[in-house]
């Protein structure tokens, strides 16, 4: 089984940065890739980045790319999200995600419950 718990988000102003943390309190975090999507109000949940279960693999939105960083460490059973640069428009809920294919974001297996992040302009 496997919990996710979402931290770090907040208020910033923007070109500042946050990290967001998501740890799991199961046993099984290092069979699955970790990801993360986020949701502003009004629109559709987006795939943000995700990293394999090696933490080898990453990938990221374009919207995203050169400013965020995901990362894990299987021993403390957390991924991260390093968001650096923040524009308005990252403004969201953003979720931690666990899947069993890396490769099949719309397949997610495990959802946290979020945590918001507010850019201020």
């Amino acid at each position: 089984q496997v919990q996710l718990v979402e931290s770090g988000g907040g208020l910033v102003q923007a070109g500042g940065s946050l990290r967001l943390s998501c740890a799991d309190s199961g046993r099984t975090f290092n069979r699955y890739a970790m990801g993360w999507f986020r949701q502003a109000p009004g629109k559709e949940r987006e795939f943000v980045a995700g990293i394999s279960w090696t933490g080898i693999r990453t990938n990221y939105a374009d919207s995203v790319k050169g400013r965020f960083t995901v990362s894990r460490d299987n021993a403390k059973n957390t991924v991260y999200l390093q968001m650096n640069s923040l524009k308005p428009e990252d403004t969201a809920v953003y979720y931690c995600a666990a899947a069993v294919d890396f490769y099949r974001w719309s397949n997610v297996d495990y959802w946290g419950q979020g945590t918001q992040v507010t850019v201020s302009s």
